[in-house]
């Protein structure tokens, strides 16, 4: 079968970075490396201790740890090609690609980057899973969504995988906005390139969102306003400047009342100032009218993410619109249960072409390319969502 595959390109290592690479087995760490290989991080690290993710090389049997924006460099996380060389594959010493970062993110094969390499790096670190966004998309019966802080479009993609109808976004990140609206070219909708705090953006969005709903009312506003000011908020929280952008996604759910609003953040936002910032956070909805449920954290690799990644969420919804907030988990690593086991690495990437030397190619012409999973042919548009999990259910009793 014939295919394209896009951004499939790493880093470049220096030549220390090499070393310390090839001293790592898959699943290992900073501890494989020998003492003998110089590098002050690693004395910093041995002398102080440090995450076991440091270093680390992923390891195909299990889902990758979460992919931030630093994927770019070894000592930053778990990064590296799991292909260590002691098995049957090849060593490939080398940092995962972008397009390898992209699948255990969820992202389909056709969605494609746009920018700098260090832009792309921060598009797919900060995404929302789509496969994630999708779980929560599926617990909303309203259709339209507009989009804040959209970044290169992880959530909207989930939204739009459930069937929901993207309506507005805004995105201040110019090659981000690029990346959106490639991978958004189906529908109506209105995609603000700015800032969100700026008053002209702001009413850019509110106003082209109420034209394209033409009196309709507004079903979700989804999004995730960066998180840097909540650990900084004081007594008077929602007046503090550090807190601007939260403030700026409170008062486009006041103009726009949607049905339902969705905010994800980062799991510590629970804990911030022991509870009591999420506390304010919640009541600032209430104040709209809003039925605001206690605060989810859902485990990515729980919908089908290959990945172990974290995120919070927050729903609120008008009082006569009911929401079911998605199931604890519909894959399990339980041997136990009769759900479907967590999708991993070799899953996950281990169709991808080799690379060997070199740094990969942006778009790779392949002239015969065979899924090796069902994941891998959800990612293709292959196999919808219900067939893959089906596969995957019978795949594991298979496996009890």
């Amino acid at each position: 079968m014939k295919k394209i595959i896009h951004n499939h390109c790493s880093s470049k290592l220096s030549d220390l970075d090499l070393l310390m690479v090839k001293s790592v087995p898959a699943g290992g760490n900073w501890k494989n490396i020998p003492e003998s290989i110089p590098s002050n991080r690693l004395k910093q690290i041995r002398r102080t201790g440090g995450r076991t993710t440091y270093y680390g090389r992923l390891k195909y049997e299990m889902p990758s740890y979460t992919i931030s924006t630093y994927f770019n460099r070894p000592g930053n996380g778990c990064y590296m090609h799991p292909d260590d060389g002691n098995g049957a594959r090849k060593a490939q010493h080398r940092l995962i690609t972008f397009r390898e970062a992209a699948r255990l993110q969820s992202f389909p094969d056709d969605f494609k980057f746009y920018g700098t390499k260090t832009s792309m790096l921060k598009q797919i670190g900060n995404a929302v899973p789509p496969l994630l966004g999708k779980a929560i998309a599926s617990c909303i019966k309203e259709k339209t969504f507009v989009d804040l802080f959209s970044g290169a479009g992880g959530m909207s993609i989930g939204f739009c995988m459930n069937g929901k109808k993207l309506v507005g976004a805004i995105e201040q990140d110019k090659n981000a906005c690029a990346t959106f609206r490639s991978n958004h070219s189906k529908g109506d909708y209105v995609l603000v390139e700015g800032d969100i705090t700026q008053k002209n953006k702001k009413e850019e969005l509110t106003s082209k969102v109420r034209k394209n709903l033409n009196g309709r009312k507004l079903g979700i506003i989804v999004g995730g306003p960066p998180c840097q000011g909540f650990s900084l908020a004081g007594n008077r929280f929602i007046d503090d400047p550090r807190n601007t952008l939260f403030k700026e996604f409170v008062d486009i759910v006041a103009s726009l009342k949607p049905e339902v609003f969705v905010m994800e953040n980062v799991p510590g936002l629970l804990s911030m100032k022991n509870g009591t910032i999420i506390t304010k956070i919640k009541q600032c909805f209430e104040k709209l009218g809003y039925i605001v449920d206690n605060p989810r954290v859902l485990k990515a690799e729980e919908y089908g993410v290959p990945q172990k990644r974290r995120r919070l969420f927050l729903i609120g919804h008008l009082e006569n619109v009911p929401i079911n907030f998605p199931p604890k988990q519909i894959f399990s690593q339980n041997e136990d249960m009769a759900l479907p086991k967590v999708i991993k690495v070799h899953e996950a990437i281990s169709d991808l072409p080799q690379i060997y030397e070199g740094l990969g190619q942006d778009e790779w012409q392949l002239k015969s390319w065979k899924p090796e999973s069902g994941y891998q042919k959800l990612m293709a548009g292959l196999m919808s969502f219900k067939e893959f999990y089906n596969k995957a259910k019978m795949d594991s009793q298979r496996i009890i």
